[in-house]
Order: C-alpha cells, then sequence, then structure tokens
C-alpha cells in the first residue's frame, strides 16, 4: 500500500515537496488554509497532485502516515499538536529531501548573516566549475531539486524552523555563524530553545564531517566547546588567535588550514563590514574544503552580488549615501550595519518590535548617530531607549517622508541608513516589501532633487 503523505503549505518548499514525493511513488495530498499561487497550483496540476486551499480537511490531514509542514507554521497550532497527539511525524521538507539523495550536504545557519554566506558559498564554488545546488531557506526546494539528484552537492541555508523538522538529516559540512535573540515569539521567549534549535544543524555529524563556526560569538563559542562528538572544528574570528584558523591581519583576510595559506585583501572583497569579513572567511574555509584554491577564490569574489535588502547601496544623493538594510530585523543585525561606517549616520528604525533588548546598540548609537528616525505604528519602545542620546529624533508611518527626513538632516558624506531592528509586519507585508518600497522612495527623491 502506498504511504499517505500530507503536505501543509502549498509554496515554494510545499510543493517540491509534493512533486519529490509523487515521484517516489507515494500517495500524495496538499492543504493549504490560504490560496495557492498560481504558479504552484498548475504544477500540482499538472503532476495530478490533489490538493485543497482556503482552509484544512482535518479528517483527510489525521488519515497521513507522514506530513511535511511549511517552516512558517508555528508548532503550537492545533492542528500540527493534533497530529503530534496522533503519533503521525511531522516533518520538514529538507529533512523529506535529504533522504534521497547522497550527495555532500553544505548546511548553512545562524541568527545573521546566513543568507550572504550560503550565497557566496555557492557562488565560490559554481564560478569554479562545481555543480553545486543553492537550496534551503533561500527559497529554492531542495526536494524538488532532489528528484533528478544531478547536482554535485547541496549548499542549503537552514532555519531555526526547518531545523526544528529535522530529524535524519545529516549535514557534511555544518555552518553555525552566531547564535543571538531573533524569533522568540516561537520558542516561548526562552533564548536557550531557540539555540538548542540551531545546534540541532550537528544532529547526525561523524568524524569526517566538518563545522565551521564564528568564535566571536562568545555564547557560541561555548556551545561549542561542549560538543563531544569527534567532528573537525574550524573557528573563525577577527583576530590572529590560536583558536582562529580564519581571522583578520595587515588588511587581509587569512585563512591558514587549507593545503595553502589563503590571503585575500580586504580591498578585493565585495561586502562591506566587520561582520563580512567573518561571513567571507567561513565560505573561503568552506570553499577549501572542497578543493578550492586562493587563486580560484580570488578570481571569483569579485563578481558576487549579494541578495537585496542587506547593507545594500541604494544610491548616492548631494554626496549622501543612502544604504537599505531592511533585512535587519533585529538587533544584532542593526549591530554589524552600524559598525560598517566610519561617517556620520541618519538612522531609520522601527516597525514591530520582538521583545528587542536595545542595550547593546547604545553606545553604538550615541557614537555614530547624528539623527534617528522612527518608522513604525508604536515607537514608544524605540523613543524611550535612543529620544535622549541621539540629537534628532522624528517619527513618521510614511516610508516616503522618512527618506525625505533623512535627508533633511543629513550633510554631503554622512550615511542614511534603513535598518530597523524589527519586523516589518505593523506596516508592510514582509521586509522585502519593506525594502522595496524605500529604494523606490529614494530613487524617486533623487530624481525630484536632480530635476
Amino acid at each position: 500500500m502506498k504511504e499517505n503523505v500530507v503536505i501543509l503549505g502549498a509554496g515554494e518548499s510545499g510543493t517540491g515537496a509534493a512533486l519529490l514525493a509523487m515521484s517516489k511513488g507515494k500517495q500524495v495530498f496538499v492543504s493549504d488554509k490560504g490560496s495557492i499561487v498560481r504558479k504552484y497550483k498548475s504544477e500540482l496540476l499538472s503532476a495530478n497532485i490533489e490538493f485543497e486551499e482556503d482552509g484544512h480537511s482535518l479528517d483527510r490531514i489525521l488519515a497521513a502516515d507522514l506530513v511535511i509542514k511549511s517552516p512558517g507554521i508555528p508548532e503550537d497550532i492545533e492542528l500540527i499538536q493534533q497530529l503530534r497527539a496522533a503519533s503521525i511525524p511531522v516533518i520538514d521538507e529538507l529533512e523529506f529531501a535529504s533522504r534521497y539523495t547522497n550527495k555532500p550536504i553544505i548546511a548553512i545557519t545562524g541568527s545573521n548573516g546566513k543568507t550572504t554566506t550560503t550565497l557566496l558559498t555557492h557562488h565560490l564554488l559554481s564560478k569554479n566549475g562545481v555543480n553545486a545546488a543553492l537550496v534551503g531557506n533561500v527559497g529554492n526546494s531542495m526536494a524538488r531539486q532532489v528528484i533528478d539528484d544531478d547536482a554535485d552537492l547541496y549548499v542549503a541555508e537552514v532555519s531555526s524552523f526547518q531545523l526544528d523538522g529535522m530529524y535524519q538529516f545529516s549535514a557534511d559540512t555544518a555552518v553555525i555563524l552566531n547564535i543571538t535573540p531573533d524569533h522568540l515569539d516561537r520558542y516561548n521567549y526562552d533564548f536557550e530553545r531557540y539555540a538548542d534549535s540551531k545546534m540541532r544543524i550537528l544532529q547526525g555529524m561523524q568524524a569526517a564531517n566538518m563545522l565551521v563556526y564564528c568564535s566571536t560569538d562568545a555564547y557560541l563559542d561555548r556551545r561549542v566547546a561542549e560538543i563531544t562528538a569527534p567532528i573537525v572544528k574550524i573557528a573563525i574570528g577577527l583576530e590572529p588567535t590560536e583558536e582562529n584558523s580564519g581571522y583578520v591581519e595587515s588588511d587581509n583576510l587569512v585563512y591558514d588550514k587549507s593545503v595553502e595559506r589563503i590571503q585575500i585583501p580586504l580591498k578585493e572583497l565585495p561586502l562591506r563590514g566587520p561582520h563580512n569579513y567573518l561571513n567571507t572567511l567561513v565560505a573561503i574555509a568552506v570553499a577549501a574544503h572542497y578543493g578550492l584554491n586562493e587563486a580560484q577564490i580570488r578570481h571569483a569574489l569579485p563578481s558576487f552580488k549579494n541578495a537585496p535588502h542587506r547593507l545594500e547601496l541604494v544610491t548616492s544623493i548631494n554626496g549622501v549615501e543612502v544604504i537599505n538594510d531592511s533585512k535587519a530585523t533585529n538587533v544584532e543585525a542593526v549591530q554589524y550595519a552600524l559598525g560598517s561606517f566610519s561617517r556620520p549616520i541618519i538612522w531609520i528604525a522601527g516597525g514591530q518590535d520582538k521583545g528587542n533588548d536595545y542595550s547593546s546598540l547604545k553606545q553604538l548609537v550615541a557614537q555614530k548617530v547624528k539623527a534617528m528616525i522612527c518608522l513604525g505604528v508604536d515607537n514608544d519602545t524605540l523613543l524611550a531607549e535612543f529620544g535622549s542620546i541621539v540629537p534628532a529624533v522624528s517619527e513618521t508611518q510614511d516610508v516616503k517622508e522618512a527618506a525625505e527626513m533623512a535627508l533633511e538632516y543629513a550633510n554631503a558624506s554622512d550615511v542614511v541608513l534603513f535598518s530597523p531592528a524589527c519586523a516589518s509586519f505593523d506596516l508592510f507585508n514582509n521586509y522585502a516589501e519593506r525594502g522595496e518600497l524605500f529604494k523606490e522612495a529614494v530613487l524617486q527623491l533623487k530624481e525630484e532633487i536632480d530635476a
């Protein structure tokens, strides 16, 4: 009898899981509580996969042998609790996909920087002839690509939500960039639970497998020291210490654990800021592990283009650089952003607060920020934290007005930094929409100023 597989959520991961399950001869049913977008509905129809939208058929779902759920579905909703009570396995799409490939998997996680590091790692490998598939939280279904399984290896960005649904998954190379408070609303506001989720990336790893991690994160450094599994540990930091195999020295990135010592001048890097030195060193360590040398890495680096909304230069207006960092939805990300500039900053922040502790930002803000614009429905927390230490503060709920205010505060050679520290859902659908609207507003203002 065919295994009865139910997929909850018909986005990229859910549709990919459905296609893989169908290709393996499973009985497949897809259920989405909302409307399924045309692209994915067409794929399901073409594959003769049964689906429903705008609601869940509980009896049908509870008859499943296996459920694959979208990582966006919280664990504590009633449907998932009913599945748990019925002892029906609930897993993530990456977990399901990994069961159908023997190819190496590079799994990358962290509270901040994981998309940049995943994209850069993939770029270094693919630019040098490695048939690397880019999968996971970057928006590409691993399950979809495992159907043909023709890649040499998989480079996967993995979120804590995905890791929560992964049990047999085992990475050949794991990366943990940092573990700082984020998404705590999904973990009962318990940081240790969130951190435990991140550490699940190490499950099933064997002696020949490698962990690359950033020793600059004191909490992560302590957690790695507690690991008893005999895996290879590669520490990355900003200083040349006995622990660090990758570091910054004399205006160069240095990695000395490969066959040859790799040294890349900082001036050749496509990314700015100390946090991106760490991201780049991690990508170099992984690339070197899979056979790339210094010449190959230096050849590939200049052509790298990061994902949008991550310290993205929008334009320069009368000598003022305008930076879109809408992806900075937590305090740590903003700390990285503020630390990336030596010039005076006009900081645009705000949105849906996630219980942030802003104390770690206060010294940087006092040193670097000359004006602050709060863009959000409720700005009370930001005003209470920073109102007394920033010389000028304004509020708005309009993104174009926020950009206008920032430019009014700015002098030539200042930086306007849109780095919200908060989620976007008070005024926008997501951080990407927020960033795109900010860029549109800035470019429109530039046209008006230049006219």
